[in-house]
């Protein structure tokens, strides 16, 4: 689901108990501040750029405006076009990413030592000095549209986009970021330029290194290649209110199989309940055999192949959500489960077994490995956007193991509300209506 790749803060909070990582602030003379992991063992460096913002800084009207900005981005840029562009990329073995979701425009970039000035060099001109050539639009945006005509036809992309919808109204998270074929088609030039401008500036960026270079090497770096933009991004929507009744919204679609899309509010991840409804998703909705949807849902009846939930915490609005697929006469049966789930929560709570077995999992049963610069990089640019402090790795684990049992379904009885939880399902499914 794509609403649910927007929850950084699962992947923040996923670190091992044994992550050694020394992360140093750095500041260049331009007063660009980054996090840095030096490691020179590997003659590389990542480097990831987050401009907060992203896609939910469209214009109105203007729907799928900084979705088709950032995928532009790297076709063609200085006095370089696209095939150009790609040719002085693969010379020095560099590799550069450029996306865009809810939140934000990233950038990613990996380039070796020897080749670290010109591949900075480079990514400068993509960053600083896009071409939008007409050319480049014209077959980006035929592949947008291609994306939008085949999300017409898929459940899971019907599902969230009605899910988004119903839960988030008018707000730019309530509609989905690559537009429609409608507003796609009449983008201009003109509008990838402002969305340029709006998005990608200096007081909106979040930046982390990793590998072969040094706090100085660092700054000297960060002013070279973002010292020209602008000082202020455009500014932001304000927050996205639940709108969505505890309900269930059928949409109909023939398929043997429908897809449910389900959630409800949740604390952000400031909150300091947090953690507590984080250990209590794992114990629920986690992706263990024995968190208690995929026990009940496929290990006990077979209803489906795997049920989940997660926390989303996104920078307007924090949610729970989940999902699961069912043959349509099974639907209404694991519907039914859930919401059952969710009152035995809210009264009951869970087990001093269920709670040390999450906290035995998420400190260090299978934790995400720093395996590489490139997720290091990744992981601490994740962890200033959600306002974790440079010490978070060596105190989370901390965090989770003085959760009491008390404190724990104290969170459940006043998180898990089956009043509030409201399902979409994308199907043709037995006995459910709107």
């Amino acid at each position: 689901m794509k609403i649910l790749r927007y929850a950084a803060a699962v992947i923040c909070l996923a670190l091992p108990a044994h992550a050694a990582v020394d992360i140093q602030k750095v500041t260049s003379p331009g007063g660009i501040t980054a996090w840095l992991v030096e490691e020179h063992a590997i003659p590389f460096t990542a480097l990831e750029l987050r401009f907060l913002g992203g896609t939910s800084l469209d214009p109105e009207g203007k729907r799928g405006a900084v979705n088709l900005m950032a995928a532009t981005l790297e076709e063609g840029a200085g006095d370089l076009d696209a095939q150009g562009f790609a040719a002085a990329r693969d010379r020095l073995a560099a590799r550069f990413g450029f996306s865009s979701d809810a939140d934000a425009v990233s950038v990613s970039a990996q380039f070796l030592t020897e080749n670290r000035d010109e591949a900075v060099d480079l990514l400068r001109q993509a960053i600083i000095q896009p071409r939008f050539d007409d050319s480049a639009i014209a077959r980006v945006r035929g592949q947008v549209l291609s994306g939008i005509a085949a999300d017409a036809q898929d459940p899971d992309a019907i599902a969230n986009r009605t899910f988004s919808s119903d839960v988030f109204g008018n707000h730019p998270y309530g509609s989905d970021a690559s537009g429609t074929a409608e507003s796609v088609s009449a983008l201009t030039r003109d509008d990838l330029v402002a969305a340029h401008k709006a998005t990608m500036a200096q007081d909106n960026i979040y930046v982390a290194a990793a590998g072969d270079i040094t706090p100085t090497e660092l700054g000297t770096l960060l002013d070279r290649l973002l010292g020209d933009l602008p000082a202020k991004a455009a500014e932001g929507p304000g927050d996205a209110d639940w709108q969505a009744d505890g309900d269930t919204h059928v949409v109909d679609f023939p398929t043997p199989q429908s897809v449910v899309q389900f959630g409800q509010p949740a604390p952000a991840v400031d909150d300091p309940d947090f953690m507590a409804a984080f250990t209590l998703n794992e114990i629920v909705g986690g992706g263990r055999f024995t968190a208690r949807l995929m026990d009940e849902l496929r290990t006990k009846r077979g209803l489906t192949y795997g049920a989940y939930s997660q926390l989303a915490s996104m920078e307007h609005g924090s949610f729970l959500a989940g999902r699961f697929a069912s043959d349509n006469a099974n639907v209404g049966e694991a519907v039914s489960l859930v919401r059952e789930q969710w009152e035995k929560l809210a009264q009951d709570g869970v087990t001093q077994q269920e709670l040390d077995a999450a906290k035995t999992y998420l400190t260090g049963a299978y934790p995400l490995r720093f395996d590489g610069n490139g997720p290091i990089a990744s992981i601490l640019v994740s962890m200033q956007m959600q306002g974790f402090p440079v010490d978070y790795p060596q105190k989370r684990n901390e965090m989770i193991e003085a959760l009491t049992l008390e404190d724990v379904n104290r969170v459940a009885r006043e998180l898990y509300d089956p009043e509030a939880l409201h399902f979409v399902v994308v199907g043709q499914p037995k006995g459910l209506e709107n």
